[in-house]
């Protein structure tokens, strides 16, 4: 069944004061229209509806005073009874109740104290706006006033929605409980349309989620676990050898143009450990290059290259001479033919 909402119409009683037994509470349909000009369905699905719904709750349906049962009740006041409507039945499309009156509300009503009997009833959120079931009937003298539907209803009992009245400032538009429009992300002033499309799209969002869930996943798409650390610790150790290679390479380069720098005598071997450092730097070995390639030498030549210092010679040839006497071998021998001397 779908969502029913409350409100009521009103029925004028007897002008010459009589106090009825049998009252008409709802008119035939199909349509009704209430004095604020609101309008429901009433056909005769409704009113069979009605009658079913009337014998499922125990077969009465209060009378009260201005609605005490629908207003003042749920906040704990004292809501008396006018009267019972103890039986109910269909007359040419209309409903009619048996009204069993307290003594005080038939003498009111004899003395035309009040004059208008207004049903509250219980129709349907959708555009028919059928009606559904009577839920009491108050003794009123305001016939034209637009009434806040009410919904003080067990939702279990009546299939309503106990956080769901209406707004008297906005006709019919449901005004909902402000912490379920927060929770939807909807404004305080939502309307029933804006809340049901929020659920429906997280009905639709759930349904999403659930679809993705229950999908077997594509098996091209994943490996196993340890296959998949012993690629990544492969990569791993694949990436540290060639940062090893790089490196050796590296400091290779550096050993050949540092020593090409001393043979070329364009740095010194005092320097040679800073030139180091810089060249392992990020671009040092190429901005190293660039320096040798302009700088001059640091050390000319000695002139010594095959030559033994003369202190050494004249030691040397002193031992010489002594095993060239033995041997008969002059000095002039020994510079003529043994490579020996001052200058030779």
């Amino acid at each position: 069944m779908s969502k029913r909402l409350r409100t009521a119409l009103n029925v004028t009683l007897p002008s010459d004061g009589s106090v009825p037994e049998w009252l008409e509470l709802i008119p035939a349909g199909p349509i009704v229209q209430g004095a604020d000009g609101r309008a429901w369905t009433f056909g005769p699905d409704e009113l069979e509806t009605v009658l079913s719904e009337f014998a499922k709750h125990l077969g009465e349906v209060v009378f009260d005073w201005e609605h005490a049962s629908e207003h003042r009740a749920p906040k704990g006041e004292e809501a008396p009874a006018a009267g019972w409507v103890k039986e109910i039945e269909g007359r040419n499309g209309a409903l009619w109740g048996r009204v069993e009156w307290t003594e005080r509300a038939a003498r009111q009503i004899s003395a035309r104290e009040y004059r208008y009997a207004s049903p509250v009833f219980l129709y349907t959120a959708d555009a028919a706006r059928r009606i559904q079931r009577l839920t009491s009937i108050g003794l009123t003298n305001q016939p034209n006033f637009a009434l806040k539907a009410l919904n003080q209803e067990d939702p279990a009992a009546a299939g309503g929605d106990p956080d769901t009245t209406l707004n008297p400032d906005q006709g019919d538009v449901p005004t909902m409980d402000k912490e379920l429009l927060k929770r939807l992300g909807l404004p305080e002033d939502a309307t029933a349309q804006q809340v049901t499309e929020a659920v429906d799209g997280l009905k639709g969002q759930l349904e999403t989620a659930q679809n993705r869930a229950n999908q077997q996943p594509s098996l091209d798409k994943f490996v196993p676990r340890a296959d998949y650390d012993g690629a990544l610790q492969r990569a791993s150790n694949a990436e540290q050898e060639l940062s090893t290679l790089k490196q050796a390479k590296q400091d290779e380069a550096v050993e050949t143009a540092i020593n090409q720098a001393l043979e070329d005598r364009k740095i010194t071997p005092a320097t040679v450990e800073y030139h180091k450092a810089q060249c392992r730097s990020e671009g040092g070995l190429e901005r190293f290059k660039a320096f040798v390639e302009q700088a001059p030498q640091v050390a000319g030549d000695s002139g010594l290259d095959g030559k033994t210092p003369k202190g050494e010679q004249k030691a040397l040839n002193a031992e010489i001479k002594a095993v060239a006497d033995q041997f008969g071998n002059s000095e002039d021998d020994l510079k003529k033919y043994g490579g020996y001397g001052d200058g030779a």
